[in-house]
């Protein structure tokens, strides 16, 4: 019987179903299998596949999409992956032509690496951001700081969807509110009795991710960080826009290392929408 061409398979959706091939072709790149974040990105958006004749999957990516359903204002593209056994042979790009193609007039953003840059940059991304990750334990501040943190209620919600669309830019509330279920930790800055930030943890092999992270000043981000820390005994690991140096700064102070740097680009828009001022850290990069 003859092996069909990677040209002639069929471009698929994929589904929560999908989720142990998803994690499978993670790990055959070296990545950890983050079935997690997996399965919070192929719930909230919609995967792309292409089914391998030999079993798994060939390539794989999620797009996240914000804002009105029938009209998204943004969509975040991430977990582009190949196999290992097929890469280099075009397969990401046919891959990615068909998200771009499928979006339409859907302004697109995405995290990438050095080495996919190249092949986004082909497409029509621009490079409009960057950001710096972040690992390692975090150190307590000698002295504790002045902003008021507690742990989020069900009652605090309608304030953090208002607070995070203002600052994202687009209405994500299919992903705010699943973060309860999804993070470990959810935790809200308040003055005068004013939600003025909030931020996640949520679980990722043995770290804890730092995200989303939004805040109206650095000294309140460096707050819920610390309140975040606190409450779990894991390495954190989080992605902070480079233009926070400030943050930056502090968290590599307080036992955070550098890890990587990715390209933040986008597609049909010149910038993110939203507060750049007030947005520290994106949920992951897979999703913005």
């Amino acid at each position: 019987m003859s092996t069909p061409s990677l040209d002639s398979l069929p471009i698929r959706r994929l589904t929560l179903r999908d989720l142990t091939a998803c994690a499978d072709l993670s790990e055959d790149r070296g990545w950890p299998r983050e079935e997690h974040k997996w399965g919070l990105l192929l719930a909230a958006g919609t995967g792309y596949g292409i089914d391998d004749p030999g079993g798994g999957l060939v390539a794989a990516c999620v797009v996240t999409a914000y804002g009105p359903q029938e009209q998204p204002s943004l969509a975040a593209i991430g977990m582009v992956l190949v196999a290992g056994r097929y890469a280099r042979r075009g397969v990401g790009r046919r891959l990615m032509r068909h998200v771009v193609a499928a979006m339409g007039t859907t302004p697109l953003t995405l995290h990438a690496t050095e080495f996919g840059r190249p092949l986004y940059e082909e497409l029509g991304f621009k490079t409009t951001g960057r950001a710096e990750m972040l690992r390692g334990r975090f150190v307590p501040p000698a002295v504790p700081p002045e902003v008021t943190t507690r742990a989020a209620t069900a009652e605090d919600l309608p304030a953090i969807l208002r607070l995070d669309e203002e600052v994202f830019g687009a209405d994500r509330t299919h992903i705010v509110t699943r973060l309860p279920a999804f993070a470990d930790l959810l935790r809200v800055a308040e003055a005068d009795g004013r939600l003025t930030g909030y931020a996640a943890a949520w679980p990722n092999m043995d770290t804890h991710v730092v995200g989303p992270l939004i805040a109206r000043d650095t000294e309140t981000a460096k707050a819920l960080i610390a309140s975040l820390a606190a409450h779990t005994g894991r390495p954190l690991r989080t992605d902070i826009d480079v233009r926070h140096g400030e943050l930056l700064g502090w968290a590599k102070e307080h036992g955070l290392a550098s890890v990587a740097f990715n390209a933040v680009m986008t597609y049909g828009i010149t910038a993110l929408p939203g507060d750049g001022s007030r947005r520290f850290a994106p949920v992951t990069v897979a999703a913005g």
